[in-house]
């Protein structure tokens, strides 16, 4: 029987070498909408690419975030354009074909509730967050620009750690997504920890 995650990083690696930076852009795109397409295999291996010469590192990096921001603002408009109501509908009737449960919808609901604007950012760290994230920003109406720059930010962020660590592994870049969801909450861990500084810090200071 075929191995998964062999086939996928056979299709993968087949459309990256082909369409190069544009090929990056589509797949993390295609990521951001349908879970299944992880990103901890596609950005190790572009990382990989970039150390074996076959493309620049920070032209692979700006190709994923302009993916991450393009997919996240198709389900932004899935969002604003369905409305809560009608996104449960249609999560509940066609959910299994994206993978996608009422729960994770759930989660991602409450995790922008909870953090706001920050959930964007923070939430592009997250399994399944990193992608649902969008559709509840859509739902409130989130500031656009806002939106695309927090989402860039973030996503910036997941994307320089994964490519980075396939440039850094060479040929070794599969390790990379044993490892990604620890590496996932470290990074957030340590964003957090800085902002919490960084904003009590900015408190001292007016005080």
């Amino acid at each position: 029987m075929t191995n998964p995650f062999s086939w996928l990083a056979e299709r993968a690696a087949t459309i990256v070498e082909t369409l190069g930076y544009g090929g990056v852009a589509i797949l993390i795109a295609l990521e951001n909408v349908f879970p299944p397409i992880p990103s901890e295999l596609i950005l190790p291996l572009t990382g990989f690419l970039s150390s074996q010469g076959r493309m620049w590192l920070p032209g692979a990096i700006a190709a994923a975030t302009l993916g991450s921001v393009a997919g996240a603002l198709l389900l932004y408009g899935v969002g604003a354009r369905l409305g809560e109501d009608r996104l449960r509908r249609v999560v509940d009737r066609y959910g299994h074909l994206l993978t996608v449960s009422a729960k994770d919808l759930d989660r991602a609901e409450g995790w922008f509730d909870r953090h706001g604007a920050w959930a964007v950012l923070f939430g592009r760290l997250l399994p399944v967050v990193r992608s649902l994230v969008s559709v509840p920003a859509g739902v409130r109406r989130m500031p656009l620009i806002q939106f695309i720059l927090y989402t860039a930010i973030g996503s910036g962020l997941w994307n320089t750690v994964l490519i980075g660590l396939g440039w850094v592994l060479g040929d070794r870049w599969e390790m990379v997504r044993q490892y990604a969801k620890y590496g996932q909450y470290v990074l957030l861990a340590g964003l957090l920890v800085g902002g919490i500084w960084f904003f009590r810090r900015r408190q001292e200071q007016q005080d």
